[in-house]
């Protein structure tokens, strides 16, 4: 199929993209990289009467970091993550998840911002969201609002954006030198979404788990925080049985949607493994 006639607008400042979604309202779709947003057009699941390209805004592109926070604007593409050394520095997770997202191809166009902002519980960057403690910066007309990660998610294909808002800025705080990490991803084939997919962040003193964080990527409507998982390792020596036990309470937490890439049994299962797998690789990388 082709997607409905549709006017085209490249605003070249934040203002004037407002401006243009509150002249248009309803009627206006906002464009980062276009890999969500042009197939459902193409299939008329989504028929905006104007697109709104971002692309051209430099304002909403760069990686910095600056008292103890990394800003990221919402479209900076995959790749750019990638290479940034900022965060090959400060922040390897983020950097070990971009690696894992499509192909080369997606990488060089597709942005963080869009990944986020889409709400697919099957993206990558809400769950590695949630493990970094990230928080987004949305811009409307009548001003600006900062939301954190944790909660913005609320359902497949639906945040806490409004439709007059753009999201300019994700902003992560600094993990703290020696944080282990790992985004363990099963996908079937080079390009794919996860199966199951488990990011985490860990700080260790000696064999006792400090903090951590465990978040889930295609295991419910949206990305998931295994609190209790979390909870059952804070403050304790981490073994082989405590991972075990922290993988099986992060897989009751899963209400995954059986398709293409199994059943919900076996990605409830997988989620679990993949669970293990990181935070096993998060502990090897762990500073004590």
């Amino acid at each position: 199929m082709i997607p409905r006639e549709f006017d085209y607008h490249a605003p070249q400042s934040v203002p004037d993209a407002l401006s243009l979604l509150q002249q248009f309202g309803d009627e206006a779709k906002l464009l980062a990289g276009g890999h969500s947003l042009l197939p459902m057009m193409k299939m008329r699941f989504a028929q905006p009467g104007h697109l709104i390209d971002l692309a051209r805004i430099p304002e909403l592109k760069g990686i910095r970091e600056s008292g103890g926070t990394i800003h990221i604007g919402a479209m900076t593409t995959e790749n750019e993550l990638i290479w940034s050394k900022v965060l090959q520095e400060k922040c390897p997770l983020l950097v070990e998840g971009a690696r894992l997202i499509s192909d080369p191809q997606v990488r060089y166009k597709g942005t963080i911002g869009g990944d986020i902002s889409h709400g697919d519980p099957a993206n990558d960057h809400p769950a590695l969201m949630l493990a970094l403690g990230a928080s987004f910066v949305l811009k409307a007309a009548s001003g600006e609002r900062v939301v954190p990660a944790d909660g913005f998610f609320v359902g497949t294909y639906d945040t806490l954006m409004k439709p007059d808002e753009i999201m300019t800025e994700i902003r992560i705080p600094v993990p703290a030198p020696g944080t282990g990490y790992c985004y363990a991803k099963l996908k079937r084939k080079i390009g794919d979404f996860a199966t199951a997919a488990a990011a985490v962040t860990l700080r260790m003193k000696g064999e006792v788990v400090q903090e951590v964080a465990i978040a889930l990527t295609n295991a419910g409507a949206t990305p998931l925080k295994a609190r209790a998982a979390e909870d059952a390792l804070r403050g304790k020596a981490m073994t082989d049985a405590s991972i075990a036990q922290a993988a099986g309470l992060a897989m009751g937490i899963c209400d995954p949607a059986a398709d293409q890439r199994g059943d919900a049994e076996y990605k409830r299962a997988m989620t679990g493994e993949m669970a293990q797998r990181a935070l096993r690789m998060a502990r090897s990388r762990a500073s004590r």
